[in-house]
């Protein structure tokens, strides 16, 4: 019956706004959702909801996109600098990275347990598996070294 209930969900608001364009009154529009749906029928309230927005004029009967925070702020940038400052002070709050980052503690937390693979032990924050900081490690490494071979062909092409 569950099923049914699901598949009677995406009808509701439409059978509202067919009933609604028939003149129906709300009582009556209401009174004919019992009739036909019983149990899974959306209650009073919600088809006066449904009616003062037909009467607005907004016809639409799909949920449009809400507008909200972006789903993520973990760009490298700030993954790198949550890192450092991790780095610099282990012992550091996640209200204080909040404070310097400027981002919200509930991202600050998802990016320090999820990206960095980082966790909390005895207040300090330490590296759940020394995988995810090694790497980072060597791609700093092998960045400089790159820019260091980049100085020296610079060099050499000069002497020659």
């Amino acid at each position: 019956m569950s099923g049914d209930a699901r598949d009677f969900n995406n009808i509701k608001p439409q059978a509202v706004k067919f009933l609604f364009l028939q003149g129906k009154a709300l009582k009556e529009i209401h009174a004919i959702l019992i009739e036909t749906l019983g149990e899974h029928a959306p209650s009073y309230a919600t088809v006066k909801n449904w009616e003062a927005q037909f009467k607005r004029g907004d016809f639409s009967t799909c949920d449009g996109p809400c507008p909200q925070q972006p789903k993520t702020v973990t760009t490298p940038d700030i993954i790198d600098l949550i890192h450092k400052l991790i780095l610099e002070d282990c012992r550091i709050s996640a209200k204080s990275i909040v404070q310097q980052v400027d981002i919200s503690g509930k991202w600050v937390g998802s990016i320090i347990h999820e990206d960095l693979d980082m966790r909390k032990l005895s207040a300090k924050l330490v590296l759940k598996c020394l995988n995810t900081d090694k790497k980072r490690q060597w791609c700093q490494l092998s960045e400089q070294f790159w820019n260091f071979l980049g100085t020296i062909q610079m060099i050499s092409c000069r002497d020659w």
